[in-house]
């Protein structure tokens, strides 16, 4: 009979060696045998449930927290059908079908799925998908007290490794990047140097990657950040030369969520730029992918970056589905502007229309009202109008405090 040690099996199934001792000395797990002060265990052995009724925890089919961006999800069109090939490993299947059920809007939903994992002796990348769930649940809801709970999760995942420790500290950044907060990535992150992860969960670090990219040449455009030698829009500019080619390589690498992210994210670039066609062509294509599984929770965190565009390329698609759209970031940007702005200790305005927001886009970027009036067709008199409910609505001094409200 092949044997393995304590170490190799809490390894092999994603928990702590402490807890495959506990497990061995209550004798749950079939065939262990006591060997001088430690334990061998037969290699075929599975982690026994931690609780009765409960399925065995087995090691997730790809190590990343985000399996809904990995090839799992191939082809568009397919995520109930992806979900159903994981009915034999619970915790994935569970963990990918929350994970679909959060792109689609479907919050409380997710949220009973994120206890179940943060409720068991879950393995490290379900842990990290549970906490991230609970984060996400929280950001639409706009509880901070969820928020902290969801980040204690997943400082509590079972890390055996420094690479694991990296892991958390990226997975905490990305929870604060959900609220414009760029600090805290890794230095390593930063330089878009994925060599500390695993290959499968390359495809959600571009996205998040991207992300931070698009977040600095934000803070550039709208003077909150000063970068030696760059300055405006420059850096916006350059942002869609990263990610065309990362799009294509979602295209190769049969990647349907990274690919309708990357796209989207590519799409805002172009669109505070003032390339309206690229924008048009990725938002296009973005949204062809997103309706054929109905991800309106995806379309809807995108919303608030395109001055109602979005919207209007739905409804072009399925009148139907911009309702629902629009539904869900009524609740969706109340829940985020609550949350962003206990987390920041300031006010966010939700209530801004997309005529306000892409008025107030356009006055932190540094554009005075007689060119906003220029690029949107429209008079000074209503540009200055304009910016005046924005300061209102927003409770802030003048439009030199415009940044810190979008």
């Amino acid at each position: 009979m092949n044997l393995i040690t304590v170490k190799e099996a809490a390894q092999k199934w994603g928990v702590t060696p402490r807890h495959v001792q506990s497990l061995c000395k209550e004798g749950r797990i079939k065939g262990a045998t006591r060997w001088e002060r430690t334990w061998m265990i037969p290699a075929h052995a599975v982690l026994p449930s931690t609780a009765k009724g409960e399925a065995p925890h087995m090691p997730m089919p790809r190590k990343s927290p985000f399996l809904d961006m990995t090839n799992i999800y191939a082809e568009p069109g397919t995520a109930d059908a992806c979900g159903a090939l994981l009915e034999n490993n619970p915790e994935a299947h569970a963990l990918f079908e929350a994970q679909i059920a959060y792109r689609r809007g479907e919050i409380d939903r997710v949220y009973d799925k994120a206890r179940y994992f943060l409720s068991a002796h879950s393995g490290f990348y379900a842990i990290l998908g549970g906490g991230m769930l609970l984060s996400q649940v929280a950001m639409w809801r706009g509880d901070v007290q969820l928020w902290n709970e969801a980040k204690r999760h997943i400082c509590e995942a079972p890390c055996q490794s420094e690479t694991e420790r990296e892991i958390i500290s990226l997975s905490l950044a990305i929870i604060d990047s959900s609220i414009y907060d760029n600090k805290d990535y890794p230095a390593w992150f930063t330089r878009g140097c994925f060599d500390v992860l695993p290959p499968a969960a390359h495809p959600a670090a571009k996205v998040f990657y991207i992300k931070y990219l698009y977040m600095t040449a934000f803070s550039v455009a709208s003077g909150q950040m000063k970068l030696e030698g760059v300055q405006g829009l420059a850096p916006m500019r350059l942002v869609p030369h990263v990610i065309e080619p990362m799009i294509s390589q979602a295209v190769v690498d049969k990647t349907v969520l990274p690919e309708i992210f990357l796209r989207l994210s590519c799409a805002v670039a172009y669109h505070n730029a003032g390339e309206r066609e690229r924008a048009l062509s990725h938002i296009d294509k973005a949204v062809a992918l997103a309706l054929a599984d109905g991800l309106y929770g995806t379309l809807t965190e995108y919303v608030r970056h395109f001055d109602g565009l979005l919207e209007e390329r739905i409804a072009a698609v399925d009148e139907s589905a911009v309702q629902i759209v629009k539904e869900l970031y009524r609740t969706y940007s109340v829940g985020w502007a609550r949350l962003s702005g206990a987390v920041k200790n300031r006010y966010i305005a939700a209530d801004l229309t997309a005529r306000e927001r892409e008025v107030a886009k356009l006055a932190a970027f540094g554009f005075t009202s007689k060119e906003i009036a220029a690029m949107l067709y429209i008079s000074e008199s209503t540009v200055k109008q304009t910016v005046l409910r924005v300061v209102q609505k927003s409770g802030v001094k003048d439009r030199s405090e415009f940044p810190g409200i979008l």
